[in-house]
């Protein structure tokens, strides 16, 4: 059986040098007789790459040999991959894929013509890099009805706020910092602007509830605003700050509350000691309870050992199609964010008076040099429209961050 890898970049070139290092081990868990890569499909050429050889720049050569069966998707962004993609499970060939972008845009349909055409397409390293738990959710928590999910789904905030919160260090020396060490991009807004967690929670919540939650059916909120002063009224609470992605059923599963923000975390709780680059999912199922996935969220090797599992998988299972998937959601499925509704520390420039006038007899938080012209404070659980209203009463809001339960 050969294999073909389109994309050559940190990904597809992790993937190549697994299987060299591991083939005669994934070759036995495949149960193939053979397991070999035939094609790096890529528009640039590796001089003096052990696989320079098979470095090809026409994607009609892995679609129309047969014996490919199983295409390694690692390029990125929606185009071309998902014309490639597409026209590859058309063909009958199985697809894995890193590509979290495309699984969250396009993989409803891409499910759809994978299984019309007795392929498979599987995505295990789009959420969690190495982290095993897309197949998890899929299969050990099969028997659990899941009520939510949540995690640190972005290893470059979580490596960001990690360095405000231990060392007092400010956002954007820490984001430098990042980008130096090779965790952050040149253009780092897919990770600090909340883009690639919200793709990542919404391929978990369309796999727990079975119901399609787009990116675009909510706004995410990154972390370029949080800055010291929060780190330190965080700290006097009790807790930590982290970009959280989270999606709750409501209404019986009717309805769903869909959020990436910064959030505040109490000390103690599973994900307030996830540290560094380090991810962690938390599914709460009605049998486990609160089951925790944690590890590296990204990386050449283990996002190439997620990739590689998923190729044993579709070798192992040739001529066989995986049941899973999602079906399209009714309208108003996500509620809007007005709707949604949390406990949330406020920065608000005005006296304890005034906050207590809009909020009632809220906590108000403080800590040693805190700014002399505002009051912080911890709102009740309230929806983001009522706390609008509210908050307008109270002139400038230097900040607003959820709380959350986990």
């Amino acid at each position: 059986m050969y294999v073909a890898i389109m994309g050559y970049g940190t990904v597809g070139s992790g993937v190549a040098a697994l299987l060299k290092k591991n083939h005669e081990l994934i070759r036995k868990k495949s149960l193939q007789e053979s397991l070999e890569l035939k094609y790096i499909l890529d528009l640039r050429t590796f001089p003096g790459d052990e696989n320079e050889s098979l470095v090809i720049n026409d994607f009609s050569r892995i679609l129309g040999d047969d014996e490919v069966k199983i295409v390694v998707e690692t390029m990125g962004g929606l185009r071309p991959a998902y014309d490639f993609v597409s026209a590859c499970l058309a063909a009958g060939k199985s697809v894995v894929t890193s590509n979290k972008e495309l699984v969250a845009a396009k993989g409803k349909e891409l499910l759809q013509i994978a299984a019309a055409n007795n392929a498979n397409f599987l995505f295990e390293a789009s959420v969690g890099g190495g982290i095993p738990v897309l197949t998890p959710i899929i299969q050990c928590l099969a028997a659990n009805e899941i009520s939510e999910v949540a995690g640190i789904l972005n290893g470059t905030t979580n490596y960001i706020l990690t360095k405000m919160f231990d060392e007092g260090a400010d956002f954007e020396s820490t984001l430098l910092n990042a980008q130096q060490l090779g965790y952050a991009e040149r253009d780092p807004s897919a990770d600090v602007d909340g883009i690639d967690a919200c793709r990542k929670i919404c391929i978990l919540a369309d796999l727990c509830f079975g119901l399609e939650v787009s990116p675009g059916s909510f706004t995410p909120e990154g972390i370029r605003n949080i800055t010291g002063t929060d780190v330190c009224y965080a700290k006097a609470l009790g807790g930590v700050i982290k970009l959280i992605g989270s999606a709750k059923k409501l209404d019986g599963g009717k309805k769903v509350a869909a959020c990436v923000s910064p959030a505040f975390i109490k000390n103690g709780s599973q994900l307030a000691n996830v540290s560094d680059v380090y991810n962690a999912v938390l599914v709460r199922g009605d049998a486990t309870g609160d089951t925790v996935f944690y590890g590296r969220g990204a990386g050449k090797m283990p996002t190439a050992s997620a990739v590689m599992a998923d190729v044993i998988d579709c070798a192992a299972n040739f001529g066989k199609t995986k049941a899973f998937g999602w079906s399209e959601a009714p309208e108003g499925y996500v509620i809007t964010d007005d709707e949604f509704t949390s406990a949330f520390i406020v920065r608000a420039v005005c006296g304890e008076d005034r906050v207590k006038a809009a909020f009632g007899d809220v906590k108000i938080i403080t800590f040693d040099g805190a700014p002399g012209d505002e009051t912080a404070f911890v709102t009740d659980v309230i929806c983001k429209a009522s706390l609008k209203k509210s908050l307008a009463d109270l002139g400038e809001i230097r900040s607003v961050i959820r709380v959350t339960d986990y």
